[in-house]
């Protein structure tokens, strides 16, 4: 049987990595597919032939389009990235009846649902294991491992760069921006950090997660998203003093009254696994009513790692070519027309506990004031540490933990509480989950 032809769209980093593992790793690969795979065509602009063993022996390009056209291509590998052109070269390949593998999580989760819909009319796969957690096969997991399972909650870390900003801040007390600029030095994080440090990749990742794990759509427009750029290596020492580490998590959640998507710092339990997985590396925890808590850790970025994830999916498509389109596993999960219209909560609707943390003047009564204002709004505290003002201050820091309650509620409090005259500045709030899996 003649071997299937790829055209691998990008030679960077990931592209580059799975060009020579479907090369390194051919004979093995064969064994599982049942056909060769081979590259035939790949296109870049801007490529290093000396780390790219054979790419002398296929056509490169620096025209896209001409691979995306090739009528002798069966799975277009779209590691471009972005959003244009990388939108219209997948549609332009569906359009042309071919398979396409993409890593590309902002496409997916902004322009998924049209992708989607474009390749079940044409009868194709669209696969897209890498574009979240990396090489931690995660959307394999949910989709087909966890088929039985009614999904309750998922949380994880899912961008490596804040994981490892955290990490470095709690582990050797340094400042964001100290630690920011070393993942920038590393390679870690980009010129422009913001995708990472605000939570915009974290938001695309969750949204694809959620969209696997619950049945419905994918609404990237709806997630709330916050950064850790206002993280303080102070916060981060509280929270391990009251016996939590800060960590950047994806978190949704199904509700009685919709679903939770929301990407934001969180307080966790220093004893929970996810809580313990540090530096660059990502984790997804899966809570499901059969099979309980699951999970999932390993490297989150890098040429291989993400390299596995691209190739497996080429292999799964191979694996089905002469399967029937409508017996294939559905690309969210759940069959197109039973996806679900549950609304996704507003975060001032989400319930959670808080982190608190406020400078106050070092007199008598103001204490009292913040948790008359607390106690007024129904909202109940946890725990209170309290900073005595450092020499020849006149400020003390109050640090407070607080038990489950609405958003809304907690926003109106810190309204009245920064109206204090005696708090100074505004009021630090983390999120807060005990990410209990009894």
């Amino acid at each position: 049987m003649n071997p299937v032809n790829v055209g691998l769209l990008g030679l960077g980093t990931v592209g580059g990595g799975t060009f020579n593992v479907l090369n390194r790793n051919a004979a093995e690969i064969t064994r599982r597919a049942g056909r060769g795979i081979q590259v035939s065509q790949a296109a870049a602009r801007d490529y290093d032939p000396e780390g790219l063993p054979g790419i002398d022996a296929i056509s490169v390009s620096d025209d896209a389009f001409t691979v995306v056209d090739n009528p002798e291509v069966a799975i277009i590998v779209e590691l471009i990235g972005g959003y244009e052109p990388a939108r219209e070269l997948v549609l332009r390949a569906i359009a042309n009846g071919k398979h396409v593998v993409t890593a590309n999580k902002a496409l997916i989760a902004t322009h998924g649902n049209e992708i989607f819909a474009a390749a079940q009319e044409q009868g194709v796969m669209v696969a897209f294991e890498a574009a979240v957690a990396g090489g931690i096969p995660i959307i394999k997991a949910i989709r087909e491992g966890l088929a039985a399972n009614q999904i309750e909650w998922l949380t994880g870390i899912i961008n490596g760069t804040g994981n490892f900003i955290l990490t470095e801040m709690r582990d050797k007390g340094r400042d964001f921006a100290d630690v920011l600029s070393e993942a920038q030095a590393l390679g870690y994080a980009e010129a422009d950090p913001t995708f990472d440090v605000e939570g915009i990749d974290a938001a695309h990742k969750l949204t694809i997660l959620a969209s696997i794990a619950f049945g419905i759509p994918l609404q990237f427009d709806k997630v709330y998203t916050e950064g850790i750029s206002h993280i303080t290596r102070a916060d981060v020492g509280y929270a391990g003093e009251f016996g939590y580490r800060i960590k950047h998590l994806g978190y949704t959640r199904r509700t009685a009254k919709g679903i939770e998507l929301r990407v934001h710092p969180t307080l966790i339990p220093e004893r929970r696994l996810i809580a313990n997985v540090d530096g660059v590396m990502n984790a997804v925890l899966v809570k499901a009513d059969a099979v309980g808590p699951t999970l999932y850790y390993g490297a989150g970025a890098g040429s291989e790692p993400t390299a596995s994830a691209v190739v497996a999916d080429v292999i799964d498509v191979v694996r089905t070519l002469t399967a029937d389109p409508e017996n294939r596993v559905p690309h969210l999960a759940f069959q197109p027309h039973a996806l679900a219209d549950i609304p996704i909560l507003a975060m001032e609707d989400i319930e959670t506990a808080y982190y608190l943390r406020m400078q106050a003047e070092d007199k008598p009564g103001v204490l009292a004031e913040v948790t008359r204002i607390l106690g007024d709004g129904g909202i109940s505290i946890e725990a209170i540490l309290q900073k005595e003002p450092a020499a020849g201050a006149s400020e003390a820091s109050i640090i407070m933990l607080t038990h489950v309650v609405q958003e809304r509620q907690m926003n109106a409090a810190i309204r009245n509480i920064e109206a204090l005259a005696a708090i100074h500045g505004d009021l630090t709030r983390i999120r807060l989950e005990h990410l209990d899996c009894d």
